[in-house]
């Protein structure tokens, strides 16, 4: 296998600007968004290579079937919840899904947040109209702001700058509270949330903890040692890449490594609305050293994924590649198989993650944006006995969850229905699973992906 960097001597991080870009922000001022990429190129980076290639690795034992990699968090990230409670309550939905997803598989889980730079959204128009009143639709905090008038709606070169604080502030005290030993499973009060909840699945969660606890002190007593010294957890973190000038100002190379790395996110991904072969954003990613995210769904063709492939991992190095397709339960029975057909058939070398938030979304007849809990199990049920019966192994999941005590999604053990939505909706853009519903679900993927007795 050749393990040469990606990037070809054609390709440098600006080339994207000679394909069509989509997604992209129109600013009224080009020499003040030019003066806010210096000033963002000047900065330090967000990650480091040495992180990247961590996670590369590790990502090649999920790739192998040895882990399960769990990429779960926010879907539109706010420069305003750049707060102590936010990420703390963010944190603990991450680590208690992982518990969960280790505890039922006896398997390594590679935790992957949708953190510290998930602020910019693709949208499916330009513009939105409300009581007669049309402006440009909002595209995330680092692009435009969410309310409803013309001033807030312009794009701002600036909140790229102040998306990079607020990111390199997140990452900051995640790496604190991972490194003072929040995730010590000798304390699982740390994860306990703040607000009660109702889940059916509650005291399973913590009578697993129980469990778990007791066996390491049983084992500690037994071995005379004390596994605080020895456990460690890495949480990486991730967002769609979809604002190319702010991904080129932070894409560099490092000393002593070839080739070039995004450093403002360990995983970035390309997005559905973005994938096409030829267009902008899979110029960019072609180029990249990081282990990089495809988003794809019923309009990729097996021959454009397979291309895709071909593109952006032309090594074919284990780890590199996750596909994360997004169906809807009503979609993925007739456009998986192909595709998994065509990687198979191929010999290509990628991780299969299944997103079933995207693909459910639907409006109520109050116009609210909003998922079924049912649809999204259903679908990641199919995922796993779809890859299964291929002789496959469905090797993630994408989430879009959250630690605050929302009401975005119906259905789930609690049984919000419409009526509950309007009650605690704080998404501005696409509605996230909640701390209960997250647990839910965690414990149904424990149940898929236990081994075999």
């Amino acid at each position: 296998m050749n393990d040469s960097p990606t990037s070809s001597l054609d390709w440098h991080p600006g080339t994207w600007r000679k394909k069509p870009a989509m997604q992209q922000p129109h600013y009224a001022d080009p020499e003040r968004l030019q003066s806010a990429i210096e000033r963002l190129r000047r900065l330090p980076p967000l990650v480091t290579s040495w992180e990247i290639e961590s996670l590369k690795q590790q990502l090649a034992t999920v790739d192998a079937g040895q882990a399960f990699l769990l990429q779960s968090g926010d879907c539109c990230e706010s420069l305003d919840d750049c707060s102590t409670e936010t990420i703390v309550r963010n944190l603990k939905v991450l680590m208690q899904m992982s518990f969960v997803l280790i505890y039922g598989s006896m398997r390594k889980i590679v935790r992957v947040g949708r953190f510290a730079g998930q602020y910019a959204k693709p949208r499916s128009a330009d513009f939105e109209t409300r009581d007669g009143v049309t402006l440009p639709v909002f595209r995330g905090d680092i692009v435009n702001r969410n309310g409803f008038t013309a001033a807030e709606r312009e794009p701002d070169p600036e909140l790229l700058l102040r998306g990079y604080e607020r990111a390199a502030l997140t990452l900051n005290f995640v790496r604190s509270l991972i490194g003072g030993g929040f995730a010590d499973l000798h304390h699982p009060e740390n994860w306990e949330l703040d607000f009660p909840t109702h889940s059916a699945r509650e005291r399973d969660y913590l009578d697993m903890v129980h469990s778990i606890t007791r066996s390491m002190q049983f084992m500690e007593t037994v071995m005379s040692t004390n596994f605080r010294e020895s456990y460690g957890v890495e949480i990486f973190s991730s967002h769609e890449a979809l604002h190319l000038s702010y991904e080129e100002a932070q894409t560099r190379k490092v000393p002593r490594r070839d080739g070039w790395y995004n450093l403002s996110t360990h995983l970035p991904w390309v997005g559905y609305r973005t994938n096409a072969i030829g267009g902008a954003h899979v110029e960019y990613f072609r180029g990249l050293e990081n282990p990089i995210g495809v988003k794809v769904g019923a309009a990729t063709s097996p021959e454009q994924l397979r291309d895709l492939c071909r593109l952006l991992n032309p090594n074919n190095t284990p780890g590199k590649m996750v596909l994360i397709h997004r169906f809807g339960t009503d979609q993925i029975a007739n456009y998986l198989p192909p595709l998994i057909e065509v990687v198979r058939r191929e010999k290509i070398r990628a991780i299969w993650s299944c997103d079933p938030m995207h693909g459910n979304t639907y409006v109520t007849e109050k116009g609210i944006k909003t998922r079924d809990f049912t649809s999204i199990y259903n679908e990641l049920v199919a995922a796993f006995e779809i890859h299964a019966s291929l002789g496959n192994g469905l090797g993630g999941v994408h989430l879009e969850v959250t630690g605050d005590n929302v009401t975005e999604c119906v259905g789930g053990a609690t049984q919000l229905a419409e009526v509950d939505l309007q009650r605690a909706y704080k998404s501005p853009v696409d509605p996230r699973l909640n701390y209960d519903q997250a647990m839910e679900l965690a414990f149904l993927m424990s149940e898929k992906i236990a081994p075999k007795r």
